[in-house]
């Protein structure tokens, strides 16, 4: 049971963050939110300056990035999400450019402070044992290196086996507060969307073993494999759409050469329904980001299928998925950790795939990237590469090779223009290849 004295308010639980410490907070939807929101009520009674936030995706909650907090609380995040992207791009909160992969090891190498973890937990199991549920990522890390750890402990977060299981004795403070964790959902995938999620599937044969993330395209993947055996999953993150092929069996991990059986994930986001089925369920592992992201670890599974997506690919194959020109919008998050990994992997499949034109018809595969922007997955690991309009593999293929390949499936409206960059950049020896 919890030891009485170490059950604090969340008013009281902040009192042990002071100026200049840097703290670590949970991600994806299982923010701490009651002791952010303690936090932010402390600034503003006065009395603490300084104070780093680290975290990857912190889903919808965001008001310590807020403007009155200037000079009370820097958010250095590893990865920006859609709450505080705008805060980033004005230059009031900050971006650590990292492979998730690597996260971890910011702390443990002490390249980075952390003075207080403030994570989520479920309630204890019956052996003085909690779990981070649904966000394990660089959690367990950041408990090992803090001054002073503190868990909001509620009944609503799944009890996850894997990395995230840690005894009642890793937490110094505990703040009982229960409220349902944070859930994400997805309209339906629209047509070029679903095209894209066919290509795809295509790729996937008997016995592969996916990452696939989360999003209209994943989902879009997942409903067309209903007709495939023994897929297995090593990913980063899941939701829903994954789940109907574990019930079917098409997903059970029966071919997989290490975590046989076994779902492996880091962090979620999903419906209730995705937080249900991992709560005390032994096909899932859920394990810290250095596990899942290594990119060797990812090679030991044959045939794994890595499929990411782009902002901007260029016409040699140049993929920016973490930048609009110099403005940030997400991060470098997984995706060379899972290139480079399935490229690596006996009969793995690297993907790119996007839609061939943004929400505003700009096209997406171009020239050259907009000056300032991040290249996060180098041509030179830029296999797959998919569109509504088909599918091209840039492997071994030269750059006027890439180029043709690419225009091909480019957005009809933009081949013309494509061909002309082409031309203007190789010469007219392109037009006979």
């Amino acid at each position: 049971m919890v030891k009485k004295h170490r059950v604090v308010t969340a008013a009281e639980a902040v009192q042990f963050v002071g100026s200049g410490d840097s703290v670590y907070l949970s991600s994806a939807g299982s923010v701490p939110k009651v002791l952010v929101d303690a936090l932010c009520a402390r600034a503003r009674s006065g009395g603490l300056a300084d104070v780093k936030l680290r975290h990857i995706h912190t889903a919808e909650t965001a008001n310590y990035a807020a403007a009155e907090y200037a000079g009370i609380f820097a958010s250095e995040s590893f990865f920006v999400g859609g709450n505080v992207r705008r805060e980033v791009q004005a230059g009031n909160a900050d971006y650590i450019p990292v492979a998730l992969h690597e996260t971890q090891k910011l702390f443990r190498s002490g390249c980075l402070a952390c003075d207080v973890a403030m994570v989520q937990v479920s309630r204890p199991d019956r052996h003085g044992f909690v779990s981070l549920g649904t966000s394990v990522d660089i959690g367990p890390a950041a408990i090992q290196c803090a001054r002073t750890v503190i868990a909001v402990m509620n009944r609503y977060v799944p009890f996850s086996y894997g990395d995230g299981v840690i005894p009642l004795d890793a937490i110094d403070y505990i703040v009982e507060h229960d409220s349902p964790i944070e859930t994400m959902a997805f309209p339906p995938p629209d047509e070029a969307e679903r095209l894209i999620g066919r290509h795809c599937s295509e790729l996937i044969d008997d016995g592969s073993c996916l990452q696939l993330g989360i999003g209209e395209i994943p989902n879009a993947v997942l409903s067309q494999l209903t007709d495939r055996r023994d897929l297995g999953v090593h990913t980063e993150m899941f939701a829903d759409g994954l789940l109907p092929l574990v019930e079917s069996g098409v997903i059970n991990g029966a071919r997989k050469k290490i975590d046989r059986g076994k779902i492996v994930a880091s962090f979620l986001m999903g419906s209730q329904n995705v937080y249900n089925f991992v709560h005390r369920n032994p096909q899932v592992r859920m394990r810290e980001v250095a596990y899942t992201n290594d990119p060797f670890i990812i090679a030991r599974n044959p045939k794994m299928v890595a499929i990411n997506s782009a902002i901007q690919i260029d016409l040699t194959g140049q993929v920016c998925a973490d930048s609009i020109g110099t403005k940030m919008y997400s991060g470098v998050g997984g995706q060379l950790d899972f290139i480079y990994g399935a490229s690596r992997s006996p009969g793995g499949k690297p993907v790119i795939a996007m839609p061939s034109i943004t929400r505003k018809g700009i096209s997406k595969i171009v020239p050259v990237l907009t000056p300032g922007a991040g290249v996060v997955t180098p041509r030179s690991l830029v296999h797959y590469v998919v569109t509504e309009y088909g599918v091209v593999n840039l492997y071994g293929k030269s750059l006027q090779q890439r180029a043709k390949a690419l225009i091909g499936i480019a957005h009809p409206d933009f081949r013309e223009e494509l061909e002309k960059a082409a031309f203007e950049r190789f010469g007219p020896r392109f037009l006979g290849r």
